[in-house]
């Protein structure tokens, strides 16, 4: 659908407003004969999900929305919503009353495009698994919470596993590429329970280029967005190594928590596309574990125009394309095509490897060393060394005494004669 008929549906039935970030929707009036709500939807035709539901249409798989909780009021939600929690400490305990001041509405718009029901069978909001089953679990952004984010998406991935999710989506970004060790053990949990971790790369417009976590994290699905047009979209998508595939991420149609209709921007939109296709994958191939459920969608992705590699840092694999993920002939795989996020922990978690078992080691004997040589002290010049005592000091001390001898002898004999000489005559 073009642009100019987005904006004549817009103008023509005055029910959809352009979101930046908290739009103020206009009520959707009754629809005419053409419904335009339908009709703006153009990703269904553009991106072959009509064409899939001649298939199936997400029946008997599950889809957990972790977000600010899906609407209640909505008829669009209607049958959809089957269970939910919130891990945000503010919400209420079914995850239906929307949390945040700003964002409020973001769950409900994300799940609309997931699994949204419409009014009719041919008018209302519709999305693209809309006979796939939701789980709505509310968090908290920021002050609105009484838990950390990182304890929030823990808790809410170990919950959404344990009700049954086959697919997660995650509209969300921390906007930094790392995350805390404790997604680790929650995103594993995932994996090992075989669900699909569908995540938005993120948007420019919230002040980055480049995706950030939980879409670093190995084994997600990361999903980037393009126009209308089918080209990365400027403001509503970020780029990076790990982007799996693109979605449209501008002029998305979503459905407000209280049933009003807005068009908005971002991959926030363009994840719940994918993780909806990736439902229509699971209903259509139940027989599919998670890995080749991803490698499905990422195989038959459609080359954007102009990219130059089979993996680009700004489309990824491609523009999704919900017939050929469901119908195509894709050879199984035993790996996730996404990466594995155990081979990361053990590359780069190095207190979290297994220790290296020892080799038992045969005791050595070793002989004793040798007595070492003795030490001879450094002689002085100014002090007599064993030669010169030998040799000069001792015989001159002999001789020294000798001659005194020899003098004092001497001595005595002449005392005794001028003794002698000076006795009286007899």
């Amino acid at each position: 659908m073009t642009r100019g008929l987005l904006a004549a549906v817009a103008a023509t039935a005055a029910a959809l407003t352009l979101v930046t970030a908290a739009p103020a929707a206009a009520v959707v009036p009754d629809a005419p004969s053409e419904d335009p709500v339908r009709a703006a939807e153009y990703w269904l035709d553009d991106y072959g999900i009509e064409e899939a539901w001649e298939t199936t249409r997400g029946k008997g798989v599950t889809i957990a929305v972790i977000d600010t909780g899906i609407g209640k009021g909505p008829v669009e939600f209607e049958g959809a919503v089957v269970d939910g929690t919130d891990v945000s400490g503010v919400g209420t305990p079914d995850g239906r009353t929307p949390v945040g001041a700003v964002d409020a509405n973001h769950g409900s718009w994300v799940a609309s495009l997931a699994a949204g029901r419409g009014t009719g069978d041919d008018t209302g909001m519709i999305g693209v698994a809309p006979e796939a089953e939701l789980l709505s679990v509310s968090v908290g952004f920021g002050s609105a919470a009484t838990k950390s984010f990182t304890e929030q998406i823990a808790e809410a991935i170990h919950w959404s596993v344990d009700h049954g999710a086959e697919v997660i989506n995650m509209s969300l970004t921390t906007n930094v590429p790392d995350w805390d060790e404790s997604w680790d053990e929650a995103f594993l949990y995932a994996y090992e329970h075989d669900v699909v971790v569908v995540v938005a790369a993120g948007n420019r417009g919230s002040g980055t280029t480049r995706v950030g976590a939980p879409a670093t994290i190995p084994g997600v699905l990361t999903v980037a967005g393009v126009d209308p047009d089918g080209k990365a979209s400027v403001d509503a998508s970020t780029q990076g190594i790990t982007i799996g595939v693109s979605a449209p991420s501008e002029d998305l149609v979503g459905v407000s928590a209280d049933g009003r209709l807005v068009l908005w921007n971002g991959t926030s939109g363009a994840a719940p596309i994918v993780a909806g296709v990736a439902a229509l994958v699971r209903a259509a191939h139940p027989d599919l574990d998670a890995n080749n459920v991803i490698n499905r969608i990422v195989k038959t992705a459609r080359p954007p125009s102009g990219a130059t590699a089979e993996h680009d840092p700004l489309y990824g694999y491609g523009l999704v394309d919900a017939a050929a993920a469901v119908s195509a002939k894709v050879p199984a795989v035993s790996a996730n095509p996404m990466g594995s996020l155990t081979d990361w922990i053990r590359l780069y978690r190095r207190a979290q490897t297994d220790p290296v078992p020892q080799q038992p080691v045969e005791p050595v004997t070793v002989p004793p060393l040798p007595r070492p040589d003795s030490a001879e002290r450094a002689a002085s010049p100014l002090l007599p060394s064993g030669n010169t005592l030998l040799y000069g000091t001792l015989p001159l001390s002999v001789a020294t005494a000798a001659a005194i001898l020899v003098a004092l002898g001497v001595t005595a004999a002449v005392r005794r004669i001028r003794s002698s000489s000076r006795a009286p005559s007899r």
